[in-house]
């Protein structure tokens, strides 16, 4: 069943603003202020000015007297819709097939076809929060059977993400206020006159007399919210995008049909790219079924691709998932992410043998949800920022590791806690307390000393770390350190660390 994600950015406006202006201090409070002839009022405010009581609809003077320090901005809703569909044209391309700007604060995305990649459900609405808060974007994310729901859910929460189980819309809405049905606030005032507050209320109320003094719009959005009628997705489209479509004057609905149809749609989409000299990195498949709803499909490649043999093997295995329903009347496929493309001679196998190509593998391992990266060194002291993930396909780097002492086989993805007894400021441990366990030590080497990197954060200045490579009773080999060199209180906290296991 197709589920919904909505994106809320209710600080859009003020989000903009500093990041068209990196010299705004981040403890400053911001408030955007609209106008409407003599009248001046506040339309957004970041989560300081919200602190101290700013809100939205508050007159500006009274925003202005209830905190001093406030940072009053004009409104640009021109610029405001620019940025937000530069961020759905980046949802697009990194979550979905399936996306749409949900005006004004908002981004609407079906997921299916997709939330597998993203590891499901919950990972997935937790991956978004934390990369739009790694963006600087203040959002809230909620996942629901309809887009009302969603767009309801994701507004009325305090809660960074929110997923209303299957089949439980009703439940999760019926308690909202009638502010977050989509309706023109002269009904909901109106509506509020005549004593309705909650959805649940309003939906309970006979259709009829809502219809004769609301007009349908108040039904339409009621069963667009419980999903009794459909509430297609329009994804939005750049105008650099490649896309290739086919309309078909009778549906389609065979899978072997359209197996046959995505591949003449490849076949044309490679044409275009080379063209333009590219080759693709994502594309979807865009499915239009009579009923008015849409499905999609996504596939990828680790790296720029026209092989058109490669690409329909990797649709075909996508395109078992598609249901016809009542017939499909158009498929339309977009190169969502492509990059410029090297042709490059392969070597003959008359001089030397041909490296092998793993690249389908890591393909075929993408498109089933795995998460394929390769490790490659990096340039730092401090062990846990000696290595970063990098594209499965990516080149190789020159950098390597100069370390004159030796390396754990595993590192920790955080420093373990333990209780050691040693002799300060230089002596290893005599013994520890790791997890529980008592080890007596029989063996050690060390120290190695480990500065911060003081030119990343301030904290680091004067932050060292004592290492040393240690061997208990059992013939277990740690990697521990100490945190500071154990005199100087200002390097560190001198408690002691389990960071890596030797083989």
């Amino acid at each position: 069943m197709p589920r919904v994600v909505s994106i809320y950015l209710p600080e859009l406006a003020t989000d903009r603003i500093r990041r068209s202006d990196p010299s705004i201090p981040v403890e400053q409070a911001i408030a955007v202020i609209a106008r409407s002839g003599s009248k001046r009022w506040v339309s957004g405010a970041d989560a300081a000015a919200r602190k101290s009581g700013v809100r939205v609809g508050m007159p500006a003077a009274k925003a202005q007297a209830i905190f001093h320090g406030l940072m009053l901005v004009d409104a640009d809703p021109v610029a405001d819709a620019a940025a937000l569909e530069r961020i759905t044209l980046w949802a697009l391309g990194q979550y979905s097939p399936l996306v749409a700007v949900d005006a004004p604060d908002g981004i609407i995305m079906d997921t299916e076809g997709a939330d597998h990649l993203q590891g499901g459900e919950p990972l997935m609405v937790s991956g978004i929060a934390n990369r739009f808060r790694a963006k600087k974007l203040s959002a809230r994310v909620a996942i629901a059977d309809t887009w009302g729901a969603a767009h309801a859910c994701a507004r009325a929460t305090r809660q960074e993400s929110v997923i209303v189980p299957v089949g439980e819309t009703v439940r999760a809405v019926e308690k909202l206020p009638l502010s977050m049905l989509r309706l023109s606030s002269k009904i909901v005032g109106d509506l509020h006159t005549l004593g309705f507050k909650t959805i649940g209320e309003l939906s309970a109320t006979p259709r009829a007399p809502l219809a004769l003094r609301f007009s349908p719009e108040i039904g339409r959005r009621l069963d667009q919210m419980f999903g009794r009628i459909a509430e297609p997705i329009e994804p939005i489209r750049a105008a650099e995008l490649i896309e290739v479509s086919r309309v078909f004057a009778e549906p389609i609905g065979a899978a072997e049909t359209i197996d046959k149809y995505v591949g003449y749609l490849i076949i044309r989409l490679v044409a275009e790219l080379q063209r333009h000299g590219l080759g693709v990195r994502r594309a979807d498949l865009i499915i239009e079924k009579i009923d008015g709803t849409r499905q999609a499909v996504r596939s990828g490649t680790a790296k720029p691709s026209r092989d058109v043999v490669w690409l329909k093997k990797l649709f075909r295995d996508r395109t078992e998932t598609i249901e016809p329903g009542f017939g499909i009347e158009k498929l339309t496929l977009v190169a969502v992410r492509a990059e410029p493309f090297e042709e490059f001679q392969k070597v003959s196998a008359l001089v030397e043998e041909e490296t092998p190509d793993i690249t389908p593998l890591i393909d075929i391992f993408g498109n089933r949800g795995q998460r394929v990266y390769r490790v490659a060194p990096v340039a730092s002291d401090v062990p846990e920022r000696s290595v970063a993930r990098i594209a499965a396909a990516a080149s190789i780097s020159d950098e390597t590791w100069v370390h004159h002492w030796p390396r754990p086989v595993r590192l920790l993805a955080q420093p373990d806690r333990i209780e050691a007894i040693a002799l300060m400021p230089d002596y290893p441990p005599a013994s520890i307390t790791w997890r529980g366990r008592k080890m007596k030590v029989i063996r050690a080497d060390g120290p190695e000393r480990v500065f911060g990197e003081w030119w990343r954060r301030d904290g680091e200045f004067d932050a060292v770390r004592d290492y040393f490579v240690i061997e208990g009773e059992g013939g277990e080999r740690l990697w521990i350190f100490r945190r500071g060199d154990g005199v100087d209180p200002a390097t560190g906290s001198r408690e002691w660390f389990v960071h890596g296991i030797f083989a």
